[in-house]
């Protein structure tokens, strides 16, 4: 693929913080590249309602209340990956992972010569 390398660096790096940030103690995180161009990284953490995750993706949106706690995120991070996305052409998939497990996975599908995609859920 082809694209910005400080952009897709702020995008990888936004991805991964978050699901840092937002897993639980003891809890995993996997990211998972294909050779079609696509990268998906998943963790586990509070049970999203699925109507929730559309909102995760706009600017300033947050699952839980700001506690003004230090290393706090802002709600920026899904949103700036979003525009990233757009910016590249890209398809962003966000997915609520079911309880008991819980977090959430982003798959991003970069363009590939060639190829078609079918429309997911939250495709920006």
């Amino acid at each position: 693929m082809t694209g910005d390398r400080a952009l897709l660096g702020h995008l990888l790096r936004n991805l991964l913080i978050n699901a840092v940030r937002h897993n639980r103690d003891g809890g995993r995180m996997t990211v998972v590249t294909s050779a079609e161009g696509e990268l998906t990284v998943s963790n586990t953490g509070p049970v999203i309602d699925p109507a929730d995750v559309a909102g995760l993706l706009e600017p300033f949106r947050r699952r839980a209340e700001r506690q003004h706690t230090a290393g706090e995120g802002a709600g920026l991070g899904l949103s700036i990956v979003a525009s990233i996305v757009r910016a590249h052409g890209a398809e962003l998939v966000a997915e609520a992972n079911p309880g008991p497990v819980g977090g959430l996975t982003v798959r991003v599908r970069f363009p590939v010569s060639g190829g078609t995609r079918t429309p997911q859920a939250h495709r920006l």
